[in-house]
């Protein structure tokens, strides 16, 4: 039997911004437009899908936004099993499989990163064909080589690393910069050693404060009177782990219920990561130190060169599969390919850093420190 036409996808961009989604809406469509496919534009991520926000893209709409960054259909992190719809929480499920059928579109192509594939992933069972993109500056995304929006934010935090050198520097401080990447530590790593970082630290590896200490330390008695310290937001030190294992379940789960945080469990009140080391740092060795947290500059700007090629790669992949009617898959990066790979392997799942990755192998032999040797 022959495979049903694509004549009509709908897309949205899901999850916090970054730079590459206009690049990659446009890689989309474009390609669509190619074989003939209507595309729909899909407003504030799932949350335009349940509330029926759709506006037609055409070559008009996607043109000049290649450089564009943020992204010109909105998201939002609303995942569509459970929705805030006035003051209750409710499964919208049916209502956003239903609107999709209604508007006749027969693949919900989906832009987004950990949440949005598992949130796609159980729009495709109940009955949605899908088709998504890696999107995360974290770089956490299972199943791809890289997500797009990671170079430019790499670049970003790098640049900002090299701009701290000159005024660490000038002061003879240690100055700790703060990059996001939630429980991975790909974004700190990266730019930590292309930044040349004196010390990095990442989620994946545990941290001795003494042992930061005692590089700092060491660095002083090599006539070297700066130090910089690239912090992933995730980390913890050994001590917390090993306390946080300790705990009764009871009270990790009362300690969490009084904690303020948003709809998604991030939270919004609380001593940044970077402050909190950099007080310590200066208590252990007397060392004058300072805090610079990149925030949400990271997620800004225009994309780089390599997240423009790799996001019009992607998308036009998307074209590709859209002809073949291939669903219900992720477009990974593999190697110099693009490579569909099954949603249900991809969801509720994240790509931590390896304690043996090359990059981490090749920063020891720079001597940078992770914090975890005395």
């Amino acid at each position: 039997m022959a495979k049903k036409k694509t004549k009509c996808i709908g897309i949205l961009t899901a999850g916090g911004d970054c730079p590459g989604l206009n690049s990659a809406i446009r890689g989309v469509a474009k390609a669509a437009m190619h074989y003939g496919i209507k595309v729909i534009g899909i407003q504030d991520g799932f949350r335009g899908l349940v509330e029926n926000r759709f506006t037609s893209l055409d070559e008009r709409a996607v043109s000049g936004i290649l450089t564009l960054g943020g992204t010109i259909l909105g998201s939002s992190r609303d995942k569509p099993h459970k929705m805030l719809m006035g003051d209750n929480i409710m499964d919208m499920t049916g209502v956003a499989v239903a609107n999709a059928k209604e508007m006749q579109i027969d693949c919900l192509v989906c832009l987004g990163g950990n949440g949005t594939q598992k949130n796609a992933y159980k729009l495709s069972q109940a009955g949605l064909k899908i088709i998504t993109l890696p999107k995360t500056i974290d770089n956490d995304v299972w199943g791809t080589d890289v997500s797009f929006g990671f170079d430019t934010a790499l670049n970003i935090a790098t640049d900002a690393i090299d701009r701290l050198h000159t005024t660490a520097t000038s002061h003879h401080r240690a100055i700790v910069c703060e990059i996001m990447g939630h429980d991975a530590g790909w974004l700190a790593l990266g730019a930590g050693i292309a930044g040349g970082a004196d010390v990095i630290l990442i989620p994946e590896i545990p941290y001795n404060l003494n042992s930061v200490a005692e590089h700092l330390h060491n660095r002083r008695r090599q006539g070297k009177r700066f130090s910089i310290i690239a912090v992933a937001e995730g980390v913890r030190s050994v001590e917390e782990i090993e306390a946080a294992k300790e705990k009764p379940k009871n009270e990790k789960k009362k300690e969490s219920e009084n904690n303020l945080t948003n709809a998604d469990g991030y939270a919004l009140v609380q001593e940044p990561t970077a402050s909190r080391i950099a007080r310590k740092l200066q208590q252990l060795t007397g060392i004058d130190a300072r805090v610079t947290s990149l925030g949400h500059v990271q997620r800004g700007g225009s994309p780089s060169a390599t997240d423009r090629l790799l996001c019009t790669r992607l998308g036009t992949t998307v074209g590709e599969l859209l002809v073949a009617s291939n669903y219900n898959v992720m477009v990974a990066v593999k190697g110099d390919t693009c490579k569909a790979v099954p949603l249900e392997e991809i969801a509720g799942k994240k790509k931590l850093v390896p304690e043996n990755h090359h990059w981490i192998n090749c920063g020891k032999l720079v001597e940078t420190c992770f914090g975890d040797t005395l």
